[in-house]
């Protein structure tokens, strides 16, 4: 099955990437831009166990890997 992780700096967290992308819109004309948050998209490919078992699996791997829970949020969405 497929498995789709979404990473991104918690809300309060210091986004030097998402500032400098904001900027350079800016500099570019795009004023409507107001914020950026930048981010990761991990696509994983699991085999041998069930949807209840790899969203178990793949929060253990975000918590240990995929991301650092002290400073980013993480989202898991499972295509069943």
């Amino acid at each position: 099955m497929k498995v789709s992780v979404f990473v991104s700096p918690k809300q309060g967290v210091l986004d030097p990437a998402g500032q400098a992308t904001l900027g350079s819109l800016k500099s570019l004309g795009f004023d409507e831009v107001s914020d950026v948050r930048i981010g990761k998209y991990i696509t994983l490919r699991l085999e041998g166990i069930d949807a209840d078992q790899a969203e178990e699996r793949v929060r253990e791997m975000c918590e240990r890997l995929l991301a650092n829970p002290i400073i980013e949020d993480f989202r898991v969405e499972i295509e069943r």
